[in-house]
Order: structure tokens, then C-alpha cells, then sequence
């Protein structure tokens, strides 16, 4: 039979195609002696140094090419099981059934003090763990990483708003990506995506290789002390719980645990290898903030003497204000090519001098200046501990030289397939080692209609109409509203509703305000338009401001030019530090009108430039005229005017008599400059970002009244200058600083809120700057037009009173003891000493201060924060 070229081409592309159809591999369960399926246990190709991962259920399926393959699988408690099979053109049902681990307690020659041998152990592999950081300068390999979470409750008032938000309880949310990675020494990470299967767009989204690339042999693993510290001892106990023999090595148990249980410090079971002390395989748990925090990792020798991790679990879970979840994190290493560092290829004895009898001819071994340590290293076959850490140190040093770019710390590129976002599920279904779940297979359908929405914003099309558009409902503008006018165009109103507010000048006042916001070019340039209109009943005032800005991203480069004007009311303090509901409440409630208004009538304009994270700048220049205004009403719930009167809208100050001003102009420019020193760097697809935490900032601040131009009436010059600073202190310890001082040049004509005010506070609510604000201060009593300066200190202790019980660290609960200093050229030296519980229920922070005038005793107050743990803008 003759078939023509076109049938026969027609018939091989078919073929071709359906080849994927046809893989072959193994498959099977993974279970104990009792059949129960042990979960995301470990099986490796040891011939391929491919590793993969069963799923919960203890079920696993593996791609292999045809042929004879050797099978490992590990399962941490339990021997590891190897057998070696022959993969022909389908798949295989290959099921492990494993035992629990039985371990042998070698004899051990006690001396000294008779101390467990675990601490000799743990020496050993402290010794060594800069070395197998150094013992390859490369390495590849393919990782399948699998994150899946989901919310299991949430406050019951809430439950409908999160399902009307697409977020819906007990429903997994998961993301899955494979990638190729290659490290290379001493910090580079090449990244490249080849799929990814998630909700919405992940280009912007953390890399979940950060989490795989934390490494036990550093003194940290992540925040948390890793048992290989060198300072391990002074934060952990160890003790010898057996060995086992698994091929030709010698594996030790090792349990850990913490001398003070809590936040950042591991507790569980560390496995070390005999004479090589790396690590075999660990399974720890710790926890932060109070949240468990679970790690288990398996390693495998993936090249001669080298031994890194082919799997890794993570389990994350906890309960916070009625919201409760879990996330599970999952990742499957596979195909490690390494590259060893030819220099670290002998074999040295490691003896334990602290125990172990040295040799005379180990000891006398003291390297000279000229001596090059890894010649040392090579031609020793025995060193002492000590020996062996500093010459690695000093190879290392010596290595650390020789960058090109010694500010640069780490450097990392992640380039992304252009097929990633576009895989099919065949594909998945090939490379998937771990099965997906009923649930993540279920959030899935639910996530690629979200993919849809997030991909119509970003791109500014929506031809398939996913993106809805919301009618105007007359409600919106009390309950507030936001409307889809374009897929890069939006328009929000704020909810009137709880921006209801009273005071003494306006009473109640009503505010309605919004935003209209269209971003160009994938949110690089943003065009805003913020109006606020304000009505007073008492007063029968009506107010109006707005602001238009344009913000363009250029790199790190940001630069945002604004115009705003209106009438508006305003506080003496232009940093705004009683909230319109606060001062409601204590109006109302307590008959203390503390917020102190003007009126002001204005035009302004500013731009705001930051050449690099290090260095900004920002200038302002603003006509406005300043009048005073009256209290119009006399109203609270409790309290009479005999009992406690309300003061005017003025405020009390020790350096005018009378703070009350006529109707004047004034020009006012502004400028400012942030500056952070000794940069250091970090690589991200080539370009440099900055480690910021790691240097102070540095500020200078000049303020000048204009005389004499437009009808301004003031003249006077304000020079400041501040740094502010937070240092890591041990273990979740952190010490946080901020100095301020200033003087006027220049105070020929000023009104008082030209002066220099001060973040004080008369209310129960505290700042949500914790190291920048008063507790107890008067909000204008010391405001000043002379020299000033102020200090704030706010120390964070991980164990301290309560905190020493676990209990209470396991609560999540961090005590704090914080100093606050002010003086002006008119005031008396103020002092605030306090102390307080940070993270209660993981969300407030409670307060007790102390203040003083010179050395006499003021007051002692209580006040209830946010909890420091929680960033928010004061904004």
C-alpha cells in the first residue's frame, strides 16, 4: 500500500505528538508497617540524583526514563528503603512499605565532666558547617515548588464581606512553579522560571526560592538561631539519642532543645553524618510571633562527600482575632549538577579538643602569616576544631577578596520562559511529582478567573469584559463606592459615613471625599485627583480642598510633582496628631477638646524626588492665608461647664501668653533632604538595591518665611537636623532610635503655628510610631520658636519579666522598655520612662509611662497601641 507524503508526514507529527501520552515512570504509596501512608515522604533516584515527594496522602508519581534505576525512599523516624528498578515503555506500581527506625547507642569513652556526647558531635559539625557552605562553588538544580493555603475561620461579621472579596473559607488557594536553579559562590542565584501555575500575575511576587536557599550552616535560618550557630550553645541543649547505619555511613540523632523556649529558636531533631558532620536530614519546629512554624528537610549526596537537601516541608499555622489558617509549603529538588571547589577536596579528622585527646604533633600546628590556609587545610589529614574553623574563616576572607564588587552581598536574576504563564495541564501532568489534592484542584477553577481580572488591569484591555463595572447607587456616598471606569482607570469614594466627626468650631461636620487614579505603562506613571468637601452644622461653614499629583517610576528613581489648594480647617501641628475620632470621643465622652483648629485659605505646590533608596529629596513652596476661629458650640454627653469647661480653640503654651493671632498671609518654602550612608547592595536582575536596615538616616530640614512677597507677613529661618536608626540586638532583641534637634535662624514675625511643635498626646491611644512619639506630653505646652531637641529610644526584649515564662513567649507577647527626652530653650528637661506588652492577641500593644519635669514626678498614664509587629503609615 502506497501512502502519499503529505498522509505519511500527517501520521509521524501525530505520533510525535502523542509521545508525551505514552511516559512511563513509577508510581505507587508510600506507608508504615500498619499501612497507614506516611506523608510527603522522600523518594530519590540515586543514579539521577532526582528527588521528588509523595503528597499527603503518601502517594507519589515519578517521570523516569527507561531503563535500571536505583529507588531510594526516606521517610524521617523510619529506614530508608533501596531497591533498584527496571523502567520499561510504562508505568510501574512500586509500593513502600517502611519500618520504624531502630537506633543503636554506640559506646561512648565519657571524660571531662562526663558531658552528653551530642556536644562533641554538635562541635564537630558547627566546625565544619562554613566548610560544606564552601565546598563547591557551583551548583544546578531543577526545583517543583508547591505552596498551597487556606483560611479555616474568620469573625462572623466578617464572613460575608471576605466571600464577597472572593476569599472563601476552607478553600485552598495554591501556587505551583517549576524552576532551574544555579548557585554559585559566594551568593548568586540564577533563577529561571520555566512554569507557573497561581492566581493572578507572579512577576511581582517574592520568589519562593528564597525559601529553599535558607541553609542550617548559616548562624541564622531565616530569623530564627539555626542549631549550627556559633553561637548554638548559648541557645540550645543537645543530647545524644542513638545512631543508625543507613548504606556506609553512620547517622546520629541528635535531639534539640531550646535552654529558653519561644520565638526564633528551634526545638526537635537534628541528623548528623559520622566524620563528614553535615547534615542527613532535620525535622524542627519553632515559631514566630507566636505562630508554629514546622521544617522538615532530607538530604541526599548529590556529589562525592556532598550532601543537600531534596526535599523540604514547611507548615504554617495559627489563630489571630478570630481569623484562623494554614499554609503548606512543599518543595522537590531534582537533577543536581555540582561543580566542587577543588580546593576542599581532602578529607581532614576533626578531634574535639575539649574532649578528645590532641596528638603533639596537631598541636603543635600554629600557621604563620605567610602560610595559605587551604595549603593548610590540603596537607593536614588532622586538625583540632579550632584549627580547622579559623583556616576555613581565612580561606573564606581571602576568597571575599578577591569580588569585583565587595558592597555588593548577594546577587540574584530570575528570568522568566515566555511559555511559564502559558503551560497546559498535560504539561503539568508530566511534571507535577506531587499529585494535587481534591481541594487545590478545586481552587484552580476558581483562581483562573481571578488571573483573568488581575491580567485586563495590567495590560489595560479587557476585551472579554471580566473586569465588572459597578452602577452608581445614590448609598455609595454614604457607605462609599468604587467604580471600574476604564481597566487602568478608577474612581473610589470614601464611606461619609464614618467620616462623621465633631468638635467644638464646626460641631458635628460631615466629610465626603474621594480619589480618581488612571495609570499609564503598567503602573509606571500615575495621574490622582483627591478632592474633600467638609460642611460644620454649628458653625455653618462650608469647606473644600483638592489635590492633583503625577507620579513617574523610573527604576529606583521616583518622582511625584503635586498642586493642592482650598478653604479648609487646619491643626496648629501640620503633622495632624489628634484624630477627628479621638477628638469626637473625648469631647463627647471626657468634655476635653484637645484638638486646637484655624482656618486657612491656600495654594500650594511640591515635588518629591528619590534619586536612589539612599538619598531623597522634597521642596514645597505654599501661599496661605491663616485665620482664627471660635468655638461654636457648648455640647457634651458628660460634665457640666461648671465641672470641667471647654477651652477655646487655642492652645496653651509657656512661651506666649496668648497664642490667639490676627488674619495674616503667609509664604512658606520648604525643603528636605534623607540621606543614608555606608551603602551595601544586593543584586536583582542587575540592578543594585539597597540594604537599607543596615545603615542610619541622616535628615536636614530648612523651613523659611517669606517677607514681604504676596503679602506675606512672616519672616523667620528653621534649620533641623535628625537621624534615626533600629539595630538587631541577639535573638529577636531590637534597639530603635530617633534624635531630633533644630533652631530658628531667624524668628523676627511668626504665628504659633509657625512654631516647632512636638508629637505629644493627651489621649488613652498611642502613636503608631512607638519609637518617635510621646505618651504623656501636652500636644503644644513646649511648642517652640527657639532651640530645641528630642529623643526617643524603644527597646525590644526577647525574654525580660513575663516574657521569661514560655507560656507567655509562646502568646507571641514581646516587652518593651522605652525612654523619651525633650528639651527646649523655655521648657524644663522632660522625661517619659515606660514599659509595655507589645503583641497582645497579636494585634495591640498596652502601655504604662512615667513622666518628669527635671527630676519631679508628673504623672503616670496607661496608653493602648498597635501592636509594633504591624506597619502602618500615620497617614
Amino acid at each position: 500500500m502506497k501512502i502519499s507524503l503529505t498522509k505519511y508526514l500527517f501520521i509521524t507529527a501525530f505520533i510525535l505528538l502523542q509521545l508525551p501520552l505514552f511516559a512511563q515512570g513509577i508510581e505507587g504509596t508510600v506507608m508504615n508497617q500498619e499501612g497507614e501512608p506516611l506523608p510527603f515522604a522522600t523518594i530519590f533516584i540515586v543514579n539521577l540524583k532526582n528527588g521528588s515527594s509523595c503528597n499527603a496522602n503518601g502517594q507519589y508519581k515519578l517521570n523516569l526514563p527507561a531503563g535500571t534505576h536505583t529507588v531510594q525512599v526516606k521517610y524521617i523516624g523510619y529506614e530508608a528503603q533501596q531497591v533498584q528498578v527496571e523502567v520499561k515503555n510504562e508505568w510501574q506500581t512500586l509500593n513502600f512499605k517502611l519500618k520504624a527506625q531502630t537506633f543503636a547507642l554506640k559506646e561512648v569513652q565519657v571524660k571531662g565532666k562526663g558531658e552528653d556526647p551530642a556536644y562533641t558531635i554538635m562541635r564537630k559539625a558547627i566546625a565544619k558547617k562554613k566548610f560544606h557552605r564552601l565546598q563547591y562553588d557551583s551548583y544546578q538544580m531543577k526545583a517543583y515548588i508547591k505552596g498551597t493555603g487556606q483560611l479555616t475561620n474568620a469573625p462572623f461579621f466578617l464572613k460575608k464581606k471576605l466571600k464577597d472579596e472572593g476569599v472563601k473559607l476552607n478553600e485552598a488557594y495554591t501556587h505551583e512553579s517549576v524552576r532551574q536553579v544555579k548557585f554559585s559562590q559566594p551568593n548568586k542565584i540564577e533563577e529561571k522560571v520555566l512554569s507557573v501555575r497561581t492566581s493572578g500575575d507572579d512577576k511581582g511576587s517574592p520568589s519562593p526560592v528564597n525559601y529553599i536557599m535558607f541553609s542550617f550552616y548559616n548562624d541564622k535560618f531565616g530569623e530564627a538561631v539555626s542549631p549550627l550557630s556559633r553561637a548554638a550553645f548559648g541557645y540550645y541543649k543537645f543530647e545524644y539519642a542513638g545512631n543508625f547505619s543507613e548504606g556506609n555511613i553512620t547517622v546520629n540523632k541528635i535531639k534539640v532543645t531550646p535552654r529558653s523556649r519561644g520565638d526564633n529558636v528551634f526545638e526537635g531533631f537534628i541528623y548528623i553524618i559520622e566524620d563528614y558532620w553535615a547534615i542527613h536530614s532535620l525535622d524542627l519546629k519553632t515559631s514566630l510571633m507566636g505562630f508554629p512554624i514546622s521544617i522538615k528537610q532530607n538530604y541526599a549526596e548529590v556529589a562525592p562527600a556532598v550532601w543537600l537537601p531534596t526535599t523540604h516541608q514547611y507548615l504554617f499555622s495559627g489563630k489571630v482575632m478570630g481569623f484562623a489558617g494554614e499554609f503548606k509549603y512543599l518543595a522537590s529538588i531534582s537533577n543536581y549538577k555540582v561543580e566542587l571547589n577543588q580546593k576542599l577536596l581532602a578529607k581532614t579528622e576533626i578531634i574535639d579538643e575539649k574532649v578528645e585527646e590532641v596528638p603533639e604533633s596537631v598541636a603543635a600546628i600554629k600557621p604563620a602569616k605567610e602560610d595559605k590556609p587551604i595549603e593548610l587545610l590540603a596537607n593536614e589529614d588532622k586538625l583540632t576544631r579550632k584549627q580547622f574553623r579559623k583556616m576555613i574563616v581565612e580561606y573564606e576572607k581571602e576568597s571575599l577578596k578577591e569580588r569585583e564588587n565587595p558592597e555588593v552581598v548577594s546577587e540574584r536574576s530570575v528570568k522568566v520562559d515566555s511559555m511559564a504563564f502559558k503551560r497546559d495541564s498535560s504539561y503539568w501532568a508530566q511534571e507535577r511529582p506531587v499529585p494535587l489534592s481534591v481541594k487545590e484542584v478545586k481552587g484552580y477553577q476558581r483562581d483562573d478567573s481571578l488571573a483573568q481580572v488581575q491580567s485586563a488591569r495590567l495590560t489595560g484591555k479587557d476585551s472579554t469584559g471580566v473586569i465588572k463595572k459597578k452602577s452608581f447607587n445614590p448609598t455609595d456616598l454614604i457607605m462609599g463606592g468604587s467604580y471600574n471606569l476604564s481597566p487602568r482607570t478608577r474612581l473610589s469614594l470614601d464611606p461619609t459615613l464614618i467620616n462623621v466627626f465633631y468638635n467644638t468650631v464646626e460641631g458635628v461636620n460631615v466629610n465626603m471625599s474621594g480619589k480618581l487614579r488612571h495609570s499609564y505603562d503598567s503602573l509606571r506613571r500615575v495621574f490622582e485627583i483627591a478632592p474633600v468637601v467638609r460642611y460644620g452644622f454649628a458653625s455653618e461653614d462650608f469647606y473644600a480642598k483638592t489635590r492633583i499629583s503625577h507620579q513617574v517610576k523610573q527604576g529606583e528613581k521616583v518622582s511625584m510633582i503635586y498642586v493642592q489648594g482650598g478653604k479648609f480647617v487646619e491643626q496648629f501641628n501640620e503633622e495632624n496628631p489628634i484624630h477627628p475620632h479621638i477628638n469626637t470621643l473625648s469631647t463627647l465622652l471626657f468634655r476635653r477638646n484637645y484638638m486646637k483648629l484655624y482656618e486657612k485659605l491656600y495654594v500650594g505646590a511640591g515635588y518629591d524626588y528619590k534619586a536612589s533608596p539612599f538619598l531623597k529629596f522634597s521642596g514645597s513652596l505654599e501661599w496661605a492665608r491663616r485665620s482664627q476661629l471660635y468655638n461654636n458650640i457648648d455640647y457634651s454627653l458628660f460634665y457640666s461647664e461648671e465641672d470641667r469647661p471647654l477651652t477655646p480653640s487655642l492652645p496653651q503654651n509657656i512661651e506666649l501668653e496668648d497664642t490667639g493671632f490676627p488674619t495674616n498671609d503667609a509664604l512658606i518654602f520648604k525643603a528636605s533632604v534623607s540621606y543614608r550612608p555606608g551603602k551595601t547592595y544586593r543584586m536583582y536582575n542587575g540592578k543594585k538595591i539597597p540594604l537599607l536596615e543596615q545603615s542610619p538616616e541622616f535628615l536636614l530640614m530648612y523651613r523659611k518665611g517669606i517677607s514681604g512677597v504676596l503679602g506675606s507677613d512672616v519672616n523667620f529661618d528653621q534649620l533641623e537636623l535628625g537621624v534615626n536608626h533600629g539595630i538587631s540586638v541577639g535573638v529577636r532583641g531590637r534597639l530603635e532610635f530617633e534624635l531630633r534637634g533644630g533652631t530658628f535662624l531667624n524668628n523676627k514675625r511668626m504665628y504659633f503655628m509657625d512654631y516647632e511643635h512636638f508629637d505629644g498626646n493627651r489621649t488613652i491611644l498611642s502613636s503608631l510610631r512607638p519609637a518617635g512619639a510621646f505618651r504623656l506630653l501636652d500636644y503644644y505646652n513646649f511648642s517652640t520658636n527657639d532651640s530645641y531637641f528630642s529623643g526617643h529610644t524603644h527597646f525590644q526584649f526577647r525574654k525580660f519579666l513575663l516574657t521569661q515564662i514560655p507560656e507567655v513567649r509562646f502568646t507571641g507577647i514581646k516587652e518593651n522598655i522605652f525612654v523619651n527626652y525633650l528639651k527646649t530653650s523655655s521648657s524644663p528637661h522632660y522625661y517619659e520612662l515606660g514599659y509595655s506588652l507589645d503583641n497582645v492577641f497579636r494585634v495591640f500593644r498596652i502601655e504604662a509611662a512615667a513622666s518628669f519635669h527635671d527630676r519631679n514626678f508628673q504623672e503616670l498614664g496607661f496608653r493602648i497601641g498597635i501592636a509594633t509587629i504591624l506597619k502602618f503609615s500615620s497617614n
